[in-house]
């Protein structure tokens, strides 16, 4: 007769998964080997703890046949050994939880590092294909399951067996049919598991899928609040998110209602044997085969070895689940890493200004068609380097391609220094560019904190002085604690203008050689766009400027001007420019 768990992994067997179901517990046990020492411990008091409970158990029997036969040398010594098996199991729980709690939190954060580390350096188009919402229930939901199961799932295999066979041997011992009877449920819970395993299967796998629903959700939601509130439609997200917890309400009412049939058949079942048990029991001690304590003790022990067998059939389910939820961990962590260049970029490497050049280009993104095909682009020191072109033409993937987060599909793109060789672009070279990407990239904090992202150790003389130069000071100063005021996530309280120039003053902080500017003068009016730029020429000569823009009336200050239009990038001469600035 095959369980229900049995069944699965044979199953995989079969399919040629059961290699990966053992593919991902390695995986977990690489971590749990980090921490083979305290969870080596946390076992052995496991262990200890159901050897003191045996104890105890026996130690009651002999107590009650003492009572019973008035033997009031003996009753001491019974009383002794139970009272002190309760105080050192008392003592062994609260310790087993202090050290199961540690355990918990050092392998969730462990893990936890890991995973971000890992999609911190993922390529960013393998990241795409995840939402946010499944990104946070992986974090949180698949990495706690497997943080439990890397502590305690051998721990519990290896006690759960234990309290099984000492529990069915000291059965056995006093009775062998007794054993038997308190085992008889065990092939009606295996019976069961095929379908519980099921069940719970199809519904850990639903309630995943809605969890990450609602997490996409209400991130979304809360992301673009300015949007739902300018549009009016609060009401319609407020019902698109009932109607989400209505669907969760569902999935988990429904699970705990089938748990508590579960429950209740479970219940009548342990009843009947219990019942069976105590029958069996009063007629042996009506034969006077056995003593009173004797059978104290089979009525005490059947609830035990019954439970130490249902544990040790839940054991497998939960070896599945850890495996699903370490198959999901590892997609993130296995995820195309970006190009990597070894070798350090020295200081004087950049001495002299860069350019940047990319050669016959061609790209597409990897569920797209091409974006850019035969294109070449060069940006020179010296020079604001404009691009402009349609909305959605590319040209904030040019700038992806110059900041390494993407990889042509041909062609080449590179910084080429005043002297040596040139450099390919990796997620190292990164180093060389101060970025301002589109939209508000205001963390919550201070201004002073958001500025010492791009240069930790900036003073604050230095970070006024970049203020000063994006026109950002102007506004800052008069605020109640200056650079140190606070301010909220994605600078709610600013006005998109201020949070703009405060972006660019924290990108010319850093002070890099390259400058990229991805529409990151939208929100400003003409004049304090052209005295930003103006600042930045004069102060920094030296410096490659590239700038994305669908505004015009800046060109007149570019040395050259690109059109991403058509899948191509072409340079425009100065009577394009000036047609454009016309027309504008």
């Amino acid at each position: 007769m095959k369980s229900s768990t049995l069944t699965a992994l044979i199953e995989r067997w079969r399919k040629g998964t059961f290699g990966e179901i053992i593919t991902d517990w390695k995986w977990i046990f690489s971590y749990s080997r980090r921490f083979k020492g305290p969870i080596v411990a946390y076992t052995l008091l496991g262990l200890l703890s159901s050897t003191l409970g045996l104890v105890s158990s026996i130690a009651g029997k002999f107590l009650v046949d003492v009572v019973i036969g008035h033997k009031v040398d003996q009753l001491w010594l019974a009383a002794l050994v139970m009272a002190g098996s309760a105080l050192i199991s008392l003592a062994i729980s609260n310790l087993t939880g202090r050290i199961r709690q540690k355990l918990d939190v050092d392998m969730t954060n462990a893990i936890r590092s890991d995973v971000f580390d890992s999609v911190m350096d993922a390529g960013w188009q393998s990241l795409n294909q995840f939402s946010n919402g499944d990104m946070l229930n992986r974090f949180h939901g698949d990495i706690g399951t497997v943080a439990g199961n890397a502590i305690s799932w051998l721990p519990s295999v290896i006690i759960s067996v234990y309290s099984f066979v000492t529990t069915f041997i000291v059965i056995w011992h006093y009775s062998p049919v007794m054993s038997l009877i308190a085992l008889s449920s065990a092939p009606v819970i295996l019976l069961m598991s095929r379908y519980l395993v099921t069940k719970q299967k199809a519904h850990r796998q639903e309630m995943m899928e809605t969890t990450s629903k609602m997490y996409s959700f209400e991130t979304e939601a809360l992301y673009n609040l300015d949007t739902v509130k300018s549009f009016g439609i609060m009401d319609s997200f407020s019902m698109q998110l009932k109607e989400l917890q209505m669907q969760y309400r569902r999935i988990t009412l429904a699970w705990n209602m089938f748990q508590i049939r579960t429950n209740v058949f479970m219940a009548i079942l342990s009843l009947l044997v219990e019942y069976v048990a105590y029958g069996y029991a009063l007629f042996l001690l009506w034969g006077g085969h056995i003593t009173y304590g004797t059978m104290t003790l089979f009525l005490q022990q059947r609830g035990a070895l019954s439970g130490a067998f249902q544990s040790l059939v839940g054991i497998v389910p939960g070896f599945i689940s850890s495996s699903v939820s370490a198959h999901r961990i590892q997609e993130l962590m296995n995820l195309p890493r970006e190009k990597h260049d070894e070798n350090e970029i020295p200081p004087e490497y950049f001495k002299g200004g860069l350019t940047l050049k990319l050669d016959q280009v061609d790209f597409a993104y990897e569920d797209g068609e091409m974006v850019v095909e035969s294109s070449d682009f060069e940006a020179f020191p010296g020079q604001i380097t404009a691009l402009v072109g349609p909305s959605g033409e590319g040209k904030t993937t040019v700038l992806r391609l110059l900041l390494g987060m993407v990889e042509p599909k041909d062609g080449s793109c590179a910084f080429i220094p005043e002297v040596g060789t040139p450099l390919a672009v990796t997620a190292e070279s990164r180093a060389l560019i101060s970025y301002v990407p589109q939209g508000n990239t205001l963390l919550s904090g201070t201004i002073a904190e958001n500025m010492r992202l791009a240069k930790e150790n900036a003073t604050d003389e230095e970070i006024i002085a970049a203020l000063k130069l994006a026109c950002a000071w102007e506004f800052v100063e008069n605020l109640p604690e200056g650079i140190n005021n606070n301010i909220y996530e994605r600078g709610k309280g600013l006005s998109e203008g201020q949070a703009q120039r405060i972006s660019i003053a924290r990108a010319l902080l850093r002070d890099a050689p390259v400058l990229l500017m991805d529409e990151a003068t939208s929100a400003l009016d003409v004049e304090t766009e052209r005295n930003v730029l103006r600042n930045i020429l004069q102060k920094s000569p030296g410096r490659t400027f590239i700038i994305t823009t669908h505004r015009p009336t800046v060109l007149s200050m570019c040395d050259r001007v690109y059109r991403v239009v058509d899948r191509r990038i072409t340079r425009l001469d100065q009577q394009e420019i000036d047609s454009i600035v016309r027309n504008f």
